[in-house]
C-alpha cells in the first residue's frame, strides 16, 4: 500500500540526493579528466615516436644509399688504385655532407681496409671479428645490416654499424662496406623531447639489443632488453609498420610508463617513447585534490544548512501536529456533543431525532435498491402502574435495564437501529430484513425481559413485559412513505396491547 512520507523526509531526501550528486559528479569529472589526460599523453607519446621512427629511418637511408653507392662503383670499376682514390675522396665528401656518419670503411674478405673515408690504410685495425663481418661473409643476401652498437677501435665512440655485402665478379664473398651511425648523433636529437623528468626514449633493434636510450648510459648501450615487458609485447605483433602502446613496467629502473612504440619502416629496429605514469597523473591529481576540497566543503554546507532547514520544517510539522491535535480534539467534542444530541440521556439508545434522520435515509436506500425494510415497535406493558406503585425513578431503572437487552439482542449491521420513540415506547429500525427476521428479533427481546423477572405489582402478569408491533415494507417511488411504516408497526403494537400484551403482533399487509 501506497505510504505517504512526510516533507521533512522529502526535504531531508532532497538535501541528501544533492550533496551526493555533487560528489558523484565531482567523481565522474575527475575520472574523465584522467581519462583524458592519459589521451592527451598518449597522443604526445604516439606524436614523439613518429618522430623518433622517421628520423632514425631517415639517417639510416642516408648512410644506406651511400653504402649503396660505393658498393656498385667497386663492383663495376674494380679495386685499382685510380679507382679506389676517386673512391676515397667521394667517401670524404659524403662524410662531411652527412653529420650523422663518423666514417665510411671497405674491407676484403680477410677484414682488412680497403679504402676508407679517412685515408688511413693501417693495418693494426681488423674486423673480422665483428658482427656484421661475419653476418655478410654467412649471408649471401644484398640487404643492408645494422649490426650491434660498438666501441669503435679508431676513435673510441660507441658507434651503430650500418653495412652492405661485397661480392667478386663470381659471386662469391668478396668484403664489407661499412657506414659508422655516431650513437651521439642520436642522443642529442633525443635530447630535444621533453618527456618529463622520469620519461624514457629508446633505439632497439628487432633482435632486442639496446642501441640507445634516454637518460644516456653508456653501460647500457649493447645490453639485451629481451626479457622486458616491451621487448615480449613488441615481439608478439606482427605486419609492416609495427606500433602500439601501453603501460609497461621499466626493465631498467622500475618505472611505470605508457609506452608508445613504433618500427622503422625499413630497417629492423623500433623506437620507444615512455612517459611516467607519475608525472601524467600528477597534474590531475593536484587538480582533483583541490576541486575535490571544494566539492566537499559545499556540499558540507549544503548539509548544514539542509539539516537547519529540516530542523526548522520538523519543528513546524511538530507545530501543525500539536494544531491538528487540537483540531482533532476539538472535532471529537463536537462529535460527542453531536451524538449527545442524537442519543438519549436515559437509556443510551438513539433519540427521536436521530430515528427520523436514519429512517428518512433507509427509506430512501431501501427505494432505491428494491430492498425491503423492517420496524419494531415496542413499548413496556403497564408502565404507568409501575410507576404509580415503584416511583419514577424504579421506572427509569426498568427502561434502562430493557434497553440494554435490546442494543444486546439487535443486529449490529449498518443501519440497524435502536432508538427510544417516546417515552416508555421504543423502536428499532431493521434494513433489509423481512417480516420473519424482525418477528425474530422482536419474540427474543419479549422472552429476554421476562425472563428477567423484574417484579410489577400493578401488572396482571405480575413482572415486567413487553407488547411488539411489527411492519415491513418494500418502498415504492411515489406510492409510500415513511410514515407509513411507523403507522403500521404502531397499529400491531395497539392489536398486541388489546389481544392482552406480553406478545408481539404483526402488521397487515
Amino acid at each position: 500500500m501506497y505510504k505517504r512520507f512526510s516533507i521533512t523526509f522529502w526535504a531531508t531526501v532532497f538535501v541528501s540526493v544533492v550533496c551526493l550528486s555533487l560528489v558523484v559528479i565531482d567523481v565522474w569529472r575527475s575520472l574523465n579528466a584522467r581519462s583524458v589526460q592519459l589521451q592527451e599523453m598518449e597522443r604526445l607519446g604516439a606524436n614523439v615516436a613518429r618522430a623518433m621512427a622517421q628520423q632514425a629511418d631517415d639517417t639510416i637511408k642516408a648512410a644506406d644509399t651511400a653504402l649503396a653507392d660505393i658498393v656498385e662503383r667497386i663492383e663495376t670499376d674494380g679495386q685499382d688504385a685510380q679507382t679506389l682514390a676517386r673512391l676515397q675522396k667521394q667517401m670524404v665528401a659524403q662524410v662531411a655532407n652527412l653529420p650523422q656518419l663518423i666514417g665510411l670503411f671497405v674491407y676484403d674478405e680477410q677484414g682488412r681496409w680497403i679504402v676508407n673515408s679517412r685515408g688511413l690504410l693501417s693495418q693494426a685495425y681488423n674486423n673480422a671479428d665483428r658482427e656484421y663481418f661475419i653476418h655478410h661473409r654467412t649471408h649471401p643476401d644484398r640487404h643492408p645490416h645494422v649490426g650491434d652498437p660498438v666501441i669503435s677501435r679508431s676513435t673510441g665512440k660507441w658507434i651503430m654499424p650500418v653495412s652492405r655485402r661485397l661480392n667478386k665478379p663470381d659471386g662469391s664473398f668478396g668484403g664489407v662496406v661499412l657506414a659508422t651511425l655516431d650513437i651521439e648523433y642520436f642522443r642529442r636529437f633525443y635530447q630535444s623531447f621533453d618527456v618529463g623528468a622520469r620519461g624514457a626514449l629508446a633505439l632497439v633493434g628487432n633482435n632486442g639489443v639496446l642501441m640507445l636510450r634516454k637518460p644516456f648510459d653508456s653501460e647500457r648501450v649493447g645490453s639485451s632488453m629481451r626479457d622486458s615487458e616491451l621487448y615480449r609485447h613488441y615481439a608478439r605483433m606482427s605486419g609492416g609498420v609495427r606500433a602500439g602502446s601501453a603501460f609497461f613496467q621499466s626493465f631498467h629502473d622500475g618505472e611505470i610508463r605508457m609506452h608508445n612504440f613504433r618500427s622503422l619502416e625499413h630497417y629492423p629496429l623500433f623506437v620507444t617513447a615512455g612517459i611516467s605514469r607519475e608525472e601524467m597523473l600528477e597534474r590531475w591529481r593536484r587538480d582533483t585534490f583541490t576541486r575535490s576540497i571544494g566539492v566537499v566543503v559545499l556540499a558540507a554546507l549544503i548539509g548544514f544548512f539542509g539539516k537547519r532547514l529540516v530542523g526548522q520544517i520538523k519543528l513546524r510539522e511538530q507545530a501543525e501536529a500539536e494544531l491538528r491535535k487540537a483540531r482533532d480534539a476539538l472535532e471529537s467534542a463536537n462529535r460527542t456533543l453531536e451524538r449527545q444530541a442524537m442519543q438519549d440521556g436515559l437509556t443510551g439508545l438513539a433519540n427521536r431525532r436521530q430515528f427520523d434522520v436514519t429512517l428518512g435515509n433507509e427509506f430512501s436506500r431501501a427505494t432505491r435498491h428494491e430492498d425491503t425494510l423492517a420496524f419494531i415497535m415496542i413499548d413496556v406493558d403497564y408502565f404507568k402502574q409501575y410507576n404509580d406503585v415503584y416511583g419514577h425513578s424504579a421506572g427509569d431503572e426498568v427502561l434502562r435495564a430493557v434497553s440494554k437487552l435490546i442494543r444486546a439482542l439487535t443486529p449490529k449491521r449498518p443501519g440497524d437501529l435502536s432508538a427510544r420513540y417516546g417515552g416508555e415506547e421504543i423502536g428499532i429500525l431493521l434494513p433489509n430484513t423481512d417480516i420473519n427476521g424482525a418477528q425474530a428479533v422482536a419474540e427474543r427481546i419479549r422472552d429476554a425481559v421476562e425472563n428477567l423477572q423484574l417484579p410489577h405489582g400493578g401488572s396482571p402478569f405480575s413482572q415486567v413485559t413487553l407488547s411488539a408491533g411489527v411492519a415491513t415494507i418494500s418502498p415504492k417511488r411515489g406510492v409510500h412513505l415513511a410514515s407509513m411504516l411507523v403507522e403500521a408497526a404502531d397499529k400491531a403494537l395497539y392489536v398486541a396491547k388489546s389481544e392482552g400484551r406480553n406478545r408481539v403482533c404483526l402488521a397487515t399487509s
